[in-house]
């Protein structure tokens, strides 16, 4: 897929709010290019109004076949994830005030599974210039949180996450960012903490990763573990395509390991 048509794809859903404001100041008069390119392609126009609220159905019009309740389409909502994905990535990787190549290398890999080789090289010179500029995340945060549901918010969480331990060196101050990322996207502080556990290595942190305390009953560790299970099952993920679906598939693995680490301590059936 081209780099012109990666960034039409991504228009519709940030043309509107601190996210849109972002990408169109580092693309410039470039923007005005996609948008035409945009209104060239077939569909453009359909379904969701794209005025005032861009994602508001107009009044008679059925949700188009394949849309979520929210009314957004499959192709809509992997559009909203990756470009969280590459706004939000910047604020973590410039967490600890340094820009890594493991860390760069982690978001090259995501956007050329998801878009292909043409794509990595549009994206990074847009997080380039995301990395250059101050990302302000809970204005950013609160505008995924109204236009994405909770299941793909938790996954781009875990995304995130991955990058602050590319280089195998979970710093607090990342801890800090992924922290404030969290409140900012709506997450359950459990759920946070419990995506954090898995990257963030403490004593207590098979038991975060259930989102309990090491002095809970076997009952309450059995519960949690059904809990966290059925709340990341990468079913939730279908929609975002095989390989968001793929790293959702990694999460609910750490979610397996810490509750059988804590199974073998306490010697658990």
């Amino acid at each position: 897929m081209g780099s012109a048509k990666w960034i039409v794809g991504l228009l519709g859903w940030v043309a509107w709010g601190p996210i849109g404001a972002l990408l169109g100041f580092l693309a410039g008069s470039a923007v005005d290019k996609y948008i035409e390119i945009a209104r060239q392609l077939p569909g453009y126009g359909d379904g969701p109004a794209r005025s005032g609220n861009p994602w508001q159905q107009q009044s008679g019009n059925p949700r188009p076949q394949g849309t979520s309740s929210r009314g957004y389409t499959a192709q809509e909502q992997r559009n909203s994830f990756f470009v969280s994905m590459l706004v939000l990535s910047s604020a973590v990787i410039k967490a600890d005030g340094r820009t890594l190549e493991s860390e760069l290398d982690c978001v090259r890999s995501f956007i050329r599974q998801n878009f292909g080789e043409s794509a990595v090289s549009e994206a990074m010179r847009i997080l380039d210039g995301l990395n250059r500029q101050q990302v302000n995340v809970y204005s950013v945060g609160s505008q995924i949180a109204d236009n994405m549901n909770y299941s793909q918010r938790l996954q781009l969480f875990h995304y995130l996450a991955r990058i602050a331990n590319a280089d195998g060196d979970f710093s607090k101050s990342e801890k800090g960012v992924l922290e404030a990322i969290a409140a900012a996207i709506r997450l359950n502080a459990s759920d946070a903490a419990s995506v954090i556990a898995m990257y963030y290595r403490d004593t207590d942190s098979a038991y975060s990763v259930l989102g309990i305390s090491p002095s809970a009953t076997d009952d309450e560790v059995k519960a949690a573990y059904r809990r966290m299970a059925m709340k990341n099952h990468p079913d939730k993920v279908a929609t975002l395509g095989p390989e968001v679906q793929k790293a959702a598939e990694e999460k609910f693995r750490k979610i397996q390991q810490a509750y059988e680490s804590i199974k073998k301590q306490r010697g658990m059936n």
